[in-house]
């Protein structure tokens, strides 16, 4: 009887013991999960035409608008230009010279004096799109810009995006609103961009110059002086500074000389730029000059390509861009 006792206890000890070593075992430990999180921080949008940040991204919720835009000395001071993404100076019937201004990323409340479509605007406005907006037009003008794929807003249908200033004398008073004209939509939105930019850590290229002429005809020849301190090109036209309405030098980063063939002669009622094709080009940018060439394929909705004499593409500085169409045959004064 004491051994059964003995054993019976030992036995209630042994399970005691295994119990205690099991529980203690599979007793759950809480744990803690540690969860790391990364943010990535997106570089800002950038606009199209000019190749500078956009934070706001307004530039890629508008199509691109291009306002006819008079260079006569009557119509100095011009308004609005200072904000223009791109600029196209071409030479119109008469030997005068007349602006294609393009807006996306900015809106002046104010630009003009607004004036005439010419047959050499459908061939810059083809691959762009979005709104042309002019004063009205002779009929082979008119007819020629209908066929391009833009929202065209002249005088009389423009309403109140289109105004005529009473202290000026016509026709040289009339003005446009681009904010009201941007409400007139257009495709495609964004627009396409029609310059390849450099990088921030990439230098420009070319030989250095200080200033150049470009040689358009009678009194429009106009003269682009290098400004160290704002790293853009300072425009100078009859003899003068170029300073718009609102006392800004007109200045930009870039300048590009495309030299074409006018089409029925220089001057002439229906002559126009021929931008099919290809030709010679001088590219300003970063202070420097970059000799090469354009091309542009078979579709007028084919972008105009720059080129060096490697035939690697130019690239410009972020900014404005002016784009002047001078007929072949003539040379640039380029001073060093």
């Amino acid at each position: 009887m004491r051994n059964f006792l003995l054993g019976l206890i030992g036995v209630i000890v042994i399970a005691v013991a295994v119990f205690s070593f099991v529980h203690f075992h599979t007793s759950s430990t809480p744990t803690t999960t540690t969860t790391t999180t990364t943010t990535t921080t997106l570089p800002p949008p950038t606009s199209p035409l000019t190749g500078l940040p956009d934070p706001s991204g307004t530039a890629l919720t508008r199509p691109a608008l291009t306002v006819k835009i008079e260079n006569t000395p009557e119509a100095l001071p011009q308004w609005g230009i200072d904000q223009a993404d791109v600029v196209y100076e071409e030479i119109v019937n008469g030997g005068i010279t007349r602006l294609a201004a393009i807006f996306n990323s900015q809106a002046p409340t104010k630009v003009g004096p607004v004036r005439s479509v010419r047959p050499t605007d459908t061939q810059v406005v083809w691959p762009l799109g979005g709104i042309f907006a002019f004063s009205g037009g002779a009929a082979y003008a008119v007819d020629s810009i209908e066929t391009a794929p833009v929202k065209l807003v002249d005088e009389s249908s423009a309403g109140v995006a289109m105004f005529r200033d009473p202290n000026l004398q016509a026709p040289h008073n009339l003005f446009a609103s681009a904010p009201l004209l941007f409400a007139f939509k257009g495709t495609p939105t964004p627009p396409p961009a029609l310059f390849t930019y450099r990088g921030p850590t990439t230098k420009a290229v070319g030989r250095p110059v200080s200033s150049f002429v470009v040689p358009f005809p009678s009194i429009y020849p106009v003269t682009w002086t290098w400004d160290t301190a704002t790293k853009s090109w300072d425009r100078t036209l009859f003899g003068q500074a170029d300073v718009t309405g609102t006392g800004v030098r007109e200045s930009p980063q870039n300048v590009v000389v495309m030299f074409v063939n006018y089409v029925n002669g220089i001057g002439t009622e229906n002559s126009y730029a021929d931008l099919q094709g290809s030709g010679t080009a001088d590219v300003f940018s970063d202070g420097r000059e970059v000799a090469g060439t354009w091309s542009r394929g078979p579709s007028k909705a084919d972008i105009i390509q720059y080129r060096n004499a490697a035939g690697a593409t130019i690239a410009l500085s972020p900014g404005q861009t002016w784009v002047e169409l001078l007929n072949d045959g003539t040379a640039l004064t380029v001073t060093k």
